[in-house]
């Protein structure tokens, strides 16, 4: 077994997908974008509609013009975002989810539902395990 490949499906034998170690690395880039703090919340600001650039920088604090250029960008190569560019002065660029995009609002939604359900219990686990390693 390579360092790079991790057999996960060993367990669901019957599964009607055979595992396929080349896949590991398509699923892994796949997972890198959809599980990244700004694809979740970049989804979920254009879950009601298309936004601007400048809109969704306003709407999701903390975001550098850098970080959304770079995280649109990847978002409509990988085929979750569309971008249209009006031609007006000064033009104007709407970002909106694909079909495919606003298939990943709901795994996104039940895991921010898990963290929330979950917060207490991992903010105990962070404090008894920073109370051992004092």
């Amino acid at each position: 077994m390579k360092p790079e490949h991790i057999d996960v499906t060993a367990a669901h034998a019957a599964e009607p997908h055979p595992h396929l170690p080349g896949e590991c690395q398509a699923v892994s880039s796949i997972l890198s974008r959809v599980g990244d703090k700004w694809t979740v919340l970049i989804v979920m600001m254009l879950a009601d509609g298309p936004r601007r650039f400048n809109e969704l920088k306003r709407m999701i604090g903390g975001i550098s013009q850098r970080m959304l250029t770079l995280t649109l960008r990847g978002l409509e190569r990988d085929g979750f975002v569309s971008r249209t560019m009006f031609p007006t002065i000064p033009p104007r660029v709407d970002y909106e989810l694909t079909p495919l995009g606003h298939s990943l609002r709901g795994p996104i939604e039940e895991l921010g539902n898990w963290a929330f359900a979950h917060i207490p219990v991992v903010d105990q686990a962070r404090r008894e395990y920073d109370m051992r390693e004092r």
